[in-house]
Parts: structure tokens; sequence; C-alpha cells
């Protein structure tokens, strides 16, 4: 009797699974319909900052910091994979600092610690990657009412096994009378009480929040080389050593028209993006989820990366005046919080100032300089450029046709011999050099253009726009790293599964963006909006973090636009700024990530 209630049972359940299969689940990838002009990436091409695919990314070149030992340098990746290789440059000591693993990094290359067994890519080997990882799942994957998916796992951080839980699926969010489903996932370690929350988003506008999910914050992520650039496509999972989930818990959001985010109604898309609106939905998702998580209580974060950084000050500024919801922090990643620094348009002279030092780190990088200043440290050698930069070279600029020949010729050749570009040609350009110009200039003579979000890079110098990302060597290197992986990850580790695409950038959102609430295309300038947030709430405090090489976001603008805020004496401690030796994305780079979490486990405190 028993075996016939049992083979019942079975049967019923072969039928029922047979009604409802599990839907398949598709993606588009970022770039499949856009014209080969209008190749974007992650970031505006108003400010420069884009993540587009160029039309050739193989022949890419990982360039080795000059001098460094070559257990310090990026290793190749194998053929199949892309022609990536590395060069190496006489002239730097062993013990230069600089593109080096610390002895005491959290991801050091010390392969005498079983726990940093360091593979032939340059990646540290972890016993926890998807092919070693045993299904740590406590219960089998629960799905609510709402289509929220919960599923239970372990992650070994700095040696450290934690239990959490995840959600991944949609929250269905009313803002300003349109409905939304809004893809989220949400990591939350078991059996602690009282722990911050982190809300995290991405860029564009028009980005998911996948890059800083699975390359930075979350508790998993890819396996990469030294650059941050894969050595087998897909690339493989693996837990991510420098995860903050063991400090904070983490929800990473994708703002409407990115993700699987998505209106309810399709024609009203345009509810949802733009400035105003943007900052609108998303304060409105942290608020409602902060309630339906009973997160009121505890300490609340934001992390944004790029055009997020924009949302994220916008964002908090908006909870407090419009819910009184006051935030701890912000965690502002290659930031953008005044357009006008980096927009070298008639008569506006700061982006060649401030872009100066980007082009003097790239040149250092490259071997390009002379003895004196290619010896020197790197952030010892900015120092002395950007002193330059603020002084001389901002006065000459300033007086325009006023500055005498003798003058001229003198910044001239100071600018030369900072960057590596002759000095004829910095005389020919007028002393003002824009980005596009330097990439495709510094390599010239090697046939090789610069990335611009990450100038250690290089490629063959081919058609198209370095600035929009189309002739960029580094624009692509996330997109090939994390996509199809990620969306694995999702599928069968967080068991969401969905019909609709999977967008990792919407060019529609990007071009159709408002800047500001008047729609017209202007300057976005949250300078006085920091100034206000911080004043207004003296427990708020904001950490900026940048790349050296990253030229989307030059560190020198992202020093001028936060020495620009005028807090009193008292909070001024509560503004920190780190640089590390990367690119736009900080996390691609190894030593920088093991920096991050570093300073991370002081900032949270």
């Amino acid at each position: 009797m028993a075996r016939l209630i049992m083979t019942l049972i079975t049967v019923c359940s072969l039928i029922l699974s047979a009604l409802n299969p599990a839907p398949g689940m598709r993606y588009e990838y970022a770039g499949q319909h856009v014209e080969s002009d209008a190749r974007g990436a992650e970031e505006s091409d108003t400010y420069g900052i884009a993540d587009a695919m160029p039309e050739e990314p193989a022949d890419i070149k990982a360039e080795a910091v000059p001098g460094k030992p070559a257990d310090n340098i990026a290793e190749a990746v194998p053929e199949e994979s892309s022609d990536i290789q590395t060069e190496t440059t006489p002239e730097k000591p062993a013990d230069s600092g600089e593109g080096q693993v610390s002895d005491n990094s959290a991801d050091s290359d010390d392969v005498s610690s079983p726990n940093n067994a360091v593979d032939e890519t340059g990646s540290s080997v972890s016993d926890n990657s998807a092919e070693e990882k045993e299904d740590t799942d406590s219960e089998e994957a629960v799905t609510d009412e709402n289509g929220i998916v919960t599923t239970k796992h372990t992650v070994t951080i700095s040696g450290n096994e934690i239990s959490y839980t995840a959600k991944a699926g949609m929250m269905e969010l009313e803002s300003d009378g349109v409905k939304c489903k809004m893809f989220y996932t949400a990591y939350t370690v078991d059996d602690e009480e009282d722990r911050p929350v982190t809300f995290a988003f991405n860029g564009g506008p028009g980005a998911s929040s996948f890059y800083l999910h699975i390359g930075c914050l979350g508790p998993r992520t890819v396996k990469l080389n030294y650059m941050g650039e894969p050595a087998t496509l897909p690339t493989e999972l693996t837990d991510n050593d420098n995860s903050i989930l063991d400090i904070t818990d983490l929800v990473f959001i994708d703002p409407v028209g990115t993700g699987f985010s998505y209106p309810e109604n399709e024609e009203d898309l345009d509810h949802f993006i733009g400035y105003d609106n943007d900052v609108r939905t998303v304060g409105d998702f942290i608020r409602q989820y902060t309630d339906q998580n009973n997160r009121w209580g505890d300490e609340k974060y934001i992390a944004g990366e790029s055009y997020g950084t924009t949302r994220a000050v916008g964002v908090c500024d908006y909870l407090a005046d419009t819910y009184a919801m006051y935030l701890n922090g912000l965690m502002l990643i290659s930031s953008a919080n005044d357009y006008s620094v980096n927009m070298p348009e008639q008569g506006n002279d700061d982006p060649y100032v401030v872009s100066l030092p980007t082009y003097a780190a790239d040149a250092w990088y490259h071997g390009k300089l002379s003895g004196d200043y290619q010896d020197m440290e790197l952030e010892a050698y900015l120092e002395e450029v950007k002193a330059f930069a603020a002084d001389e070279y901002l006065i000459a600029l300033f007086k325009g046709s006023r500055l005498t020949e003798s003058e001229k010729d003198s910044v001239a050749e100071k600018i030369s011999g900072y960057t590596g570009l002759s000095k004829d040609y910095v005389l020919d350009m007028n002393l003002r050099i824009d980005f596009e110009d330097f990439c495709r200039e510094l390599l010239k003579d090697k046939g090789r253009t610069v990335g611009r979000y990450d100038g250690r890079m290089t490629g063959p110098s081919v058609n198209g726009s370095v600035s929009n990302g189309s002739a960029d060597p580094s624009a692509h290197t996330a997109d090939i790293a994390y996509t199809d992986t990620f969306l694995e990850y999702v599928t069968e580790e967080l068991k969401f599964k969905t019909d609709r695409e999977f967008i990792p950038l919407n060019y529609d959102v990007f071009y159709a963006w408002d800047f500001l609430d008047d729609g017209y295309m202007g300057y976005i300038s949250q300078e006085e909006m920091i100034y206000d947030i911080m004043s207004n709430n003296k427990f708020l405090k904001i950490w900026v973090i940048g790349g050296y090489y990253d030229g989307a976001t030059p560190f020198y603008s992202v020093e001028w636009i936060f020495d620009h805020i005028f807090l009193s004496d008292d909070r001024k401690s509560d503004l920190s700024l780190s640089f590390y030796p990367s690119g736009h994305r900080f996390y691609l780079d190894k030593e920088s990530r093991g920096r991050f979490r570093e300073e991370a486990l002081k900032w949270y405190k």
C-alpha cells in the first residue's frame, strides 16, 4: 500500500512539472543592437564615461609596470582566449611599490600560503571555484508569493567561513503613481543582528548593477589575472576573498530599464529615466526595502560607481528631504559629481589641468619618461605633476592669448617632460591636449592606442572613438569577464529564472537621459548638495575611491571637486579619498582589490 501511494505521488509530481516548466532565460548583450558609431558603454559620452565593446577586442596588451619583476605582472592569457599579452620595460627597481601586491595585501601572491595559491594566469586559486565548490545550500530554494527566491550559502572571506542568505527577485514599486518591477539581489549574514546594510548600483546611466555585484562587493566573483582579464571564456566563478559581506549586508539594485527591471507598462519607461525620475525611483526602492525587511534600526549606506555616484548623492538628498531618512555613509567609486570639470569646451580649460596627472601616470607606466622621472615612485611623481598643473600650467591657460612665446615654450617643455609627448606636439596642440588625442599619441610610434578606462591597457590603433569606447582597448574588459558568468550565477546558484531579457546596458535609456530636471543636457554640479547633506547630517561620512590610470573620471578631477566642498573643520575628517594603481573600475586590479578591503574594514567602523 505504501509503495502504491509513493508511486501515485511521483506520477502527480511529474505531471505538475510538465504543466509548469521553469521558464527559460534570455539576455541581450550590451551593444548588440547599436550602430557602430553609437557604441557607448557604462557611462555618458558627455562625461566621457563609456563601456562600449570595440569591434576588435583581440590583440590587447596588459602593459607591464616599468621594471617590475615578472611575477608581479599580469600573465599572458592563452591564445585561444585572445591575444592579450604583457610587456616589460626596464628601469624601475623591484621594490618600487606601485603596481605590485604588497606583503600585507588581502590578495597577496604568497604561494607559500595554502590560501593564496596562484594558477598560471596569476589568479588566486580558491578551494571554492565553480568546479570544486560543493553545494552548501542547507535547504532547497524557496520562492515566496511575490517571486522572491531565497537560498542559503557559505563563502570564505579572508579565511573565515560566512553563512549567509541570498534573496533574488523583483520588487513591485509604485513611484509617483506609476508602477514598475525592480530586480534586486540581497545578501544577509545569518545569525547576526544589528548589521549595517549597503545598497549598491552602477552608473551609465542605463547600466545594471552586475559590475559591482560580481566584480567587487558581492560574495562570488570570477577568476581573473592580475590585470583583471579573463583567462578563459566563459570565466569561472570563485569565492570573493575581498567581498565586504562580512562587514555589511548588501543589496544590489538594477534601476528601471536595466538588468531585469522594467516598467509595468513599457510606454511608461520615460517616467523612470532622467536625473530626477531616477533619483526618486531608486530612493523609493531603498525606503520600501528598508520597510519591508525591518532595516530601520540598522546603519544604512549607499555605494555607487561612476554615474552611480551622481545618483548616490541625489538619492541621499532625496531620502532626507522626502522621508526624513538619513544615511550613515556614501561610497563613491570613480566619482562623477561635477561634469563641467571634465568637459573641454571652448573657454573651459579646467579639464586640461585635471587630466594632466593622469597623462603623467600613463606615461610613467609605459616607460615613456626621462630617467629622473621614470625612477621616481608613482605617487611622489604625481605630487610633483599636480603642483605644476595647479600653478604654472593653470596660470598659462588662464592667460590665453596674453601668454608670451617664451612662457608658452617653457610650459610646453615641462608638459612634454611629464607626459612623454614631444614638445612640438604640445605646442601644436596649443598646450591643450584632450584624452582622445593623448591616448592615440603616447604610443603612436608602436601603432598602439592607450586605454581610456584603464591607461595600462593598450590595443592596435583602429578607426573609431576612444571617448565613446569603440576604439578604447580597455572598454570591453569587464563585459567579457562578467556577463555570461553572472547570468550563470543568477540562474544556477541563486535559482532565479525569468523569460525576460537581461540588459547589462540599455542604450535607449542612455541616449534618452535628461541630466537636469528641465531636460537640458547641461552640467551636473553637486558640490553644494554634498555640502548640504553632510552639514545637515553629522553622522554621514563619504568615502571617495578612484584609480590613477582612469581617464574617464581622472583622479585629479575628483580631488578638484571635493576640494571645492567647503566643510567646517569638524566635518572634514568624515570625507576621505583613496586612489589606487588601477583604472575606472579599480576592482579589476588585484592589488587594488586587496587595498580596498583593508580600507573598507576601517571605514565601516
